[in-house]
């Protein structure tokens, strides 16, 4: 190796190792103030409880949670939930000026029933499961129709083309 080559891979070293330290060298870091952090923190919380409230709402329905247990359970995580609210609402009163608190409180809770949030979950035995599974096997009209010759697919009856590959059944 001849000194030009070595000076060429000694410059290329520096200019590689340059570019790699240059965000280190900047030092720009971002600032977050208090006050956004203890928001941001609130805003986490307050996902936590409604997802929690959630769970706890589904496993009652399931039947998962004792009934005597489900009553004092919902109604601390509602009170958490109403406090972090609150603070919530301080932030945003103080950030974005006085607006109408009702009319963002009922945008809230359209926003959550059109989420799914008072749907309710029917609760069926395990025999009428089976009836409803036997009833639509015996509604069908498309029988076996074997399977594909093109790609071993099964296929129905009324199939013009296979589902899997699209060839041509007929």
């Amino acid at each position: 190796m001849d000194i030009g080559s070595i000076f060429l891979l000694l410059g290329l070293l520096v200019m590689v190792a340059l570019f790699i330290s240059q965000p280190i060298m900047q030092q720009k870091a971002t600032v977050v103030s208090a006050e956004e952090h203890e928001y941001s923190a609130l805003l986490a919380e307050r996902d936590r409880i409604l997802n929690a409230l959630q769970e706890l709402d589904f496993d009652n329905t399931l039947g998962k949670i004792p009934e005597e247990s489900y009553p004092e359970q919902r109604a601390m995580l509602l009170q958490k939930g109403a406090s972090i609210l609150r603070q919530l609402d301080e932030y945003q009163a103080g950030m974005n000026g006085d607006k109408d608190i009702d009319s963002r409180l009922e945008a809230a809770i359209e926003a959550h029933r059109a989420d799914g949030g008072d749907q309710e979950i029917p609760v069926m035995d395990d025999d009428d499961l089976e009836t409803m599974i036997a009833n639509r096997r015996r509604s069908r009209t498309d029988k076996s129709g074997g399977f594909c010759p093109n790609c071993g697919n099964a296929i129905q009856q009324s199939d013009l083309f296979c589902p899997k590959c699209g060839a041509s059944l007929k």
